[in-house]
C-alpha cells in the first residue's frame, strides 16, 4: 500500500483540560481531495490546527511526507508546504488586497517571480472582484470578498497540502462555482487537498473520499457517495427537536402566489425608501426600496459585495443613513441609535455571530431576553426584592426552554469562546428568538452550520414566524433554504435592485442567474429540501485523486 502523504494516529487535543479530540486516525494520500465533514463542534477545525502546528497535542502523532511533524511549529509546517485557509475571517483589516498577495508569498522566495505573477493573475481571473478592490483595505471588503482573498493567498503559495476550512462560508453560488474550479486547478497542478465543508452536496462535487467526525471521533471513513446513505451519521444534532414539530411539504407555486398576495395586504412593519450609502467613491447601496409586511419573510440574495449586509447595518443603525428613509411600524427610525431600534422591536443577527465570548451559553441567551425584563430598578436588584427574584426566575426558565429547544444542553455552561463557528451560530439564533422582535434581520443564518442543521433550520424559522407573527428579512446563500423559506425574494447586484418577486420568478431571471447563481446545480443545492428552478448547466470534469 502506498505511504500516506499525511498520516494522523491517535491524535488527542484538549483546551484547558477539556478534551476535544479522542484518538483520531486519518490518512491522506498524495493527489487526493479528501472531504472532512462532521457535526458542529465535532473537532474538525481543531484537527486541522493540530496538523498545521497551531494546536498542541496531548497524545498521538502526525507524519507528513515521511517526516514527524507532531511537535512542529506553524512556521515549520508552512515551510514544508502545508498551507491552511482558516474558517471565517482570515485577513488583516488594515492591509490592502495587494499587500495580502505579497504577504501570501513571503515564505516562498525560492519561487520564480514570473511564476508568482502568473499564479496571481490566474487567481484574479477566478475572483475578478479582488482585482477591482486591489488597493482597498481588506477591512472594507464584504465577508464573502474577505473569504475570496484568504483563499487567493493560499493559492499563490503553491502548497503541497492545501487545507481549506469552510470552503463555501459566506460565498455566493457563482463564487463557489469558481472556487471549486480553482480547487480543481490547484489539484491538477499537483497539490493534495483536505477540504472541510458543511455541505455534503458541495463536498461530493470534488471529493471522492470523506471522513465524518462527531464529538471528537471519526464516525465514518470511505467513499463520499456512501456517506449520503448513512442516516445514523448525517442527522441534525441541534435543531432536530425544534424542526420536527413543523416540517411542511413543499409549497406549490400557486399556493405560494396566494400566500404572497395575502401577506402584502397586511400592514407594513418595515419600510425602506430610497436607501443609499457610499464608502468613499464606492456606492455600496444605491436607491434601494422595499417593504416587509406583518408575518412576511423577505429573502435577500445577491453576489458578494452587492450591499446586502450594508442594508442590514443601515436598518439596524450600525451605519448612519446618508440618504433615504427607514420606517418601523410607520415611525421614521432613520436617525435612531441601535439600542432604541432594538427596544422598539427590531432584532438582528450578524454573519459572524457577534456574541459575548467570555460569557456562557446560558448567560448569552439571558442577554437576549433583556428587552422583556419587567423590573429594572437598581436598588431592588441590590436588595434582591421579590420582584427582582421573580424576574430573574422568569429569565432563567425561558433561557432553559430555549437551550432545550435548540439542543444546546451539552454546552449550557460552556464559554462561547470555547465553541465552534457553527455552535456559536446556534447560540446566536437562540438569542434572536429570545429577543422576540417584531422584525428580525437574519444575516446568513445557515453560515457555518452543518447541512442537516440547515435543513432543519427552515422549518424552525417558519415555526417562529407562524407562532409569533414576526416578520423576517433574511440574507442567505443556501438556495433550497431561502426558496422554501421566503414569501418573496429581492435580488441585488452592485448595490441596486435587480428584481423582486416570488422565489421561482426571481431565480429564473437571467440577470440573477448570470450575476449570482451560476450554472452548477450541485453548488446551488447546498442542502436538500426544496430546490430552486433548474438552470442550464455545464458538466464539470470530475477528476479524482490518485488511488492508494
Amino acid at each position: 500500500m502506498t505511504t500516506p502523504l499525511l498520516s494522523c494516529r491517535n491524535v488527542g487535543v484538549a483546551y484547558d483540560k477539556v478534551q476535544v479530540l479522542f484518538g483520531v486516525d486519518l490518512d491522506v494520500y498524495e493527489g487526493e481531495i479528501v472531504a472532512l465533514l462532521g457535526t458542529n463542534g465535532a473537532g474538525k477545525s481543531t484537527l486541522l490546527k493540530a496538523v498545521s502546528g497551531i494546536a498542541s497535542m496531548n497524545s498521538g502523532s502526525i507524519m507528513f511526507n515521511g517526516v514527524d511533524i507532531t511537535k512542529a511549529s506553524p512556521q515549520e509546517t508552512t515551510a514544508m508546504g502545508i498551507v491552511q485557509v482558516p474558517g471565517g475571517k482570515a485577513v488583516f483589516p488594515t492591509l490592502s488586497v495587494a499587500e495580502h498577495f505579497r504577504a501570501g508569498c513571503w515564505l516562498y522566495s525560492q519561487l520564480d517571480a514570473s511564476d508568482v505573477a502568473r499564479r496571481t493573475e490566474e487567481v484574479l481571473d477566478m475572483f475578478p472582484r479582488l482585482r477591482e478592490r486591489w488597493n482597498n483595505m481588506a477591512g472594507d471588503l464584504s465577508g464573502g470578498e474577505q473569504q475570496q482573498l484568504a483563499l487567493a493567498m493560499a493559492f499563490v503559495a503553491k502548497p503541497k497540502l492545501l487545507v481549506i476550512d469552510e470552503l463555501s462560508l459566506g460565498l455566493a453560488p457563482v463564487i463557489v462555482e469558481r472556487l471549486l474550479a480553482a480547487v480543481q486547478a490547484i489539484h491538477d497542478a499537483g497539490a493534495t487537498i483536505v477540504l472541510v465543508e458543511q455541505s455534503v452536496n458541495i463536498a461530493l462535487t470534488v471529493a471522492t473520499r470523506a471522513y465524518f467526525m462527531e464529538k471528537g471521533q471519526v464516525r465514518f471513513e470511505g467513499p463520499t457517495k456512501d456517506l449520503l446513505e448513512r442516516e445514523d451519521v448525517l442527522r441534525s444534532v441541534f435543531l432536530d427537536r425544534a424542526g420536527k414539530k413543523m416540517t411542511p411539504a413543499r409549497t406549490s407555486s400557486r399556493a405560494q402566489v396566494k400566500r404572497t398576495a395575502e401577506t402584502v395586504s397586511k400592514q407594513a412593519v418595515l419600510s425602506v425608501q430610497g436607501l443609499s450609502h457610499h464608502f468613499g467613491g464606492i456606492a455600496a447601496v444605491n436607491d434601494v426600496s422595499f417593504t416587509v409586511h406583518e408575518g412576511e419573510i423577505l429573502g435577500l440574495i445577491g453576489p458578494n459585495g452587492a450591499g446586502k449586509t450594508t442594508i442590514f447595518d443601515l436598518i439596524s443603525g450600525h451605519l448612519q443613513t446618508q440618504r433615504g428613509r427607514i420606517e418601523l411600524n410607520g415611525t421614521d427610525i432613520s436617525r435612531w441609535v441601535p439600542e432604541k431600534r432594538s427596544v422598539a422591536g427590531l432584532g438582528r443577527s450578524f454573519q459572524d455571530a457577534k456574541i459575548f465570548p467570555s460569557l456562557t451559553v446560558a448567560e448569552n441567551i439571558a442577554i437576549g431576553l433583556e428587552r422583556h425584563i419587567a423590573v429594572r430598578d437598581h436598588v431592588s436588584a441590590l436588595f434582591a426584592t421579590p420582584a427582582i427574584r421573580e424576574s430573574e426566575m422568569d429569565v432563567a426558565f425561558t433561557a432553559d426552554d430555549l437551550i432545550e429547544l435548540m439542543g444546546l444542553g451539552a454546552f449550557r455552561d460552556k464559554f462561547v469562546a470555547e465553541l465552534s463557528t457553527g455552535s456559536r451560530r446556534i447560540v446566536d439564533l437562540a438569542m434572536s428568538i429570545a429577543h422576540d422582535p417584531a422584525v428580525l434581520l437574519l444575516d446568513e443564518p445557515s453560515s457555518g452550520i452543518a447541512q442537516k442543521e440547515t435543513e432543519a433550520l427552515g422549518p424552525l424559522l417558519r415555526r417562529i414566524r407562524d407562532e409569533t407573527d414576526c416578520a423576517m428579512l433574511v440574507i442567505e446563500h443556501d438556495m433550497p433554504l431561502i426558496t422554501s423559506l421566503s414569501d418573496t425574494i429581492l435580488a441585488l447586484d452592485l448595490g441596486t435592485v435587480l428584481v423582486q418577486g416570488t422565489p421561482d420568478d426571481v431565480l429564473r431571471d437571467s440577470r440573477v442567474v448570470s450575476a449570482y447563481l451560476g450554472t452548477d446545480a450541485s453548488v446551488i443545492r447546498r442542502s436538500s429540501g426544496t430546490a430552486p428552478p433548474k438552470q442550464p448547466q455545464r458538466r464539470r470534469a470530475q477528476k479524482v485523486g490518485a488511488a492508494r
